[in-house]
């Protein structure tokens, strides 16, 4: 069963497609296109491609603005931003399920609000924006949705290293913690907070993110490891 009119999805990317035959297939499931013994395209193709193109996009942007992280906390990073739970949080911004083609059995098996086809989906229309205008516009979609995720996203993927950090040095009571903002950069929208951590009066560590967390977060992890921890 066709789904809404391709139109308003295409307005609610924020991206005008010269070929909007590209969406069309990226929201066209193998069902779809069985039922119509195979005169239509589906989305497999577009899936693979756009996997690729996400795994990049989103690989640059956290190597570029996560400068301290080492390769490990990097690949975990990623990996949250890209696995079929936070895909389909981002399919479901969009409405996605909405516009899905689907078989008369996909559909009638709740098919439209299935995490897998719809993390699948997501990728496909990002092949759709690759295919159509390249690398550019899908970053900038890409992003929209990565850059809200992250500071939800790194919380989860790391080590909560300001607890480590305090369970260390409670050991001497006489020891103070403080965490001190010492600069903003940036624009509103993608801001940049840079934050040390003192021992007493002493700086320990710095560390610099999209948000005060976070970037105290970096602050401490860079203590533990001047600590050899």
């Amino acid at each position: 069963m066709k789904g809404k009119d391709i139109t308003l999805l295409e307005e609610r990317m924020g991206y005008k497609f010269k070929n909007l035959r590209l969406l069309e297939i990226g929201v066209t499931h193998s069902s779809y296109a069985n039922e119509t013994k195979g005169c239509t395209e589906f989305n497999e193709r577009q899936e693979f491609l756009g996997d690729a193109v996400l795994s990049i996009i989103v690989s640059d942007y956290i190597f570029e603005n996560y400068t301290k992280l080492p390769e490990g906390d990097l690949t975990k990073l990623r990996a949250s931003l890209v696995c079929e739970k936070s895909l389909c949080e981002f399919a479901g911004e969009l409405g996605l399920g909405e516009f899905l083609r689907l078989g008369h059995g996909e559909e009638n098996s709740g098919g439209r609000e299935r995490p897998s086809l719809l993390a699948d989906a997501f990728e496909a229309i990002i092949a759709a924006v690759y295919l159509d205008g390249g690398i550019e516009p899908a970053t900038e979609f890409v992003l929209s949705f990565v850059k809200r995720s992250l500071e939800h996203v790194e919380n989860a993927a790391f080590k909560d290293y300001k607890t480590l950090l305090q369970e260390i040095i409670q050991q001497n009571p006489e020891e103070k913690l403080s965490y001190v903002l010492v600069g903003e950069t940036g624009p509103d929208h993608d801001k940049r907070f840079e934050i040390n951590v003192l021992l007493n009066s002493n700086v320990i560590g710095r560390g610099v993110g999209k948000s005060k967390k976070s970037a105290e977060q970096l602050a401490a992890k860079e203590a533990l490891e001047l600590m050899g921890e």
